[in-house]
């Protein structure tokens, strides 16, 4: 036997080793959620009346491993249609749970119940939103939420990573911000500007300490396109929409459309107080205030926060903003009670 037909088969050896591992490992999640009316608070006297997956916005974190099998039951307590796609998704034998009205489903109604079923993969940083009304209900309703799903086999870099955060940018109107059920229409001006529903400083610095191996997950949830940058560091691009680059690259400033995702790392090498923020300067604002919206802190330990100058210097920290201590826990779902809103009767 040759050694190129020894290569090879060794090659479909390991292959197949892979898939059974994948196999024996799968686990099955049940989860049921809700899409409840809630009022949230952007900024300030800012407020939004959303359409909410279990009350909060953005909605639960899902973090499974690849190839686990979903079975995800949905409530609609609005009084409008809805549904729910998994954005990423392969959907392979299941497509009638992608979540498109009069396409691959009846639109959820009032007071009913639908399954989803599918097989989490690939892997990757995903996300779940409404596919009705996408003008209204995802842009500014707050319809979204993370779903994480880890990969079988990290790369070198991501098997270093040390602190976790997931940030979804989003664009509000607030001309509709009280008017459910209207807006997102052609003409709209968007002038609140979020990481996580919220607009700066009622958004959270991400604590990191020296030597720390940092990934933000990025996504562009909004319709809106962000300029992200990061101060003092190069970052290393290493996954596009979930899926692992064949080589990273290096920036400091990433482009992020409506529906993308990217998930960069860096290394905690530079102690300090360091801005994030998006590029395009006009999501800096809340309404026709300057310095807000879409504005975080990389905020190393080593520096403390005691400056009178800082602005969160006062501030009580709250932990989960970013998700970061949900994606240390268990796979399943996972609330964070500070993004639950206001019940809306």
């Amino acid at each position: 036997m040759s050694a190129t037909n020894v290569l090879f088969r060794g090659f479909l050896a390991f292959c197949t080793l892979v898939v059974l591992a994948v196999t024996a490992r799968a686990e099955t999640h049940t989860f049921e959620m809700t899409i409840e009316d809630a009022e949230i608070t952007l900024v300030g006297s800012q407020t939004f009346h959303t359409f909410a997956f279990d009350g909060q916005v953005p909605g639960p974190l899902i973090h499974v491993e690849e190839g686990d099998e979903l079975e995800v039951h949905v409530t609609n307590f609005t009084t409008l249609p809805h549904t729910v796609h998994w954005h990423g998704m392969f959907q392979k034998d299941t497509w009638l749970s992608d979540g498109v009205p009069d396409t691959t489903q009846k639109a959820i109604a009032p007071g009913e119940t639908y399954t989803y079923k599918f097989k989490a993969s690939p892997a990757g940083t995903m996300w779940y939103h409404c596919h009705v009304n996408v003008n209204e209900h995802v842009s500014m309703r707050g319809m979204w939420g993370p779903f994480v799903v880890d990969p079988k086999i990290e790369s070198p870099l991501e098997k270093k990573v040390t602190k976790d955060f997931i940030l979804m940018f989003s664009s509000w109107a607030s001309a509709w911000a009280h008017k459910p059920g209207e807006g997102g229409i052609p003409g709209d001006t968007f002038d609140y500007f979020t990481i996580n529903g919220k607009s700066f400083p009622e958004t959270q610095p991400m604590r990191v300490k020296e030597g720390d191996v940092v990934r933000m997950r990025l996504l562009g949830v909004g319709d809106s396109v962000h300029s992200i940058h990061l101060h003092g560091h190069t970052f290393d691009v290493v996954r596009k929409d979930g899926h692992l680059l064949p080589q990273p690259y290096k920036a400091d400033t990433l482009l992020l459309g409506p529906g993308e995702r990217y998930d960069i790392i860096f290394e905690a090498n530079n102690p300090g107080r360091w801005m994030v923020h998006d590029h395009v300067d006009l999501h800096t604002v809340n309404g026709k205030k300057p310095h807000g919206g879409i504005m975080s802190v990389v905020e190393y330990e080593e520096v403390g926060t005691d400056d009178d100058f800082y602005v969160w210097k006062d501030k009580e920290f709250q932990d989960d903003f970013y998700y970061e201590t949900a994606l240390t826990k268990p796979h399943g779902i996972h609330h964070v009670e500070q993004f639950r809103g206001e019940p809306v009767e």
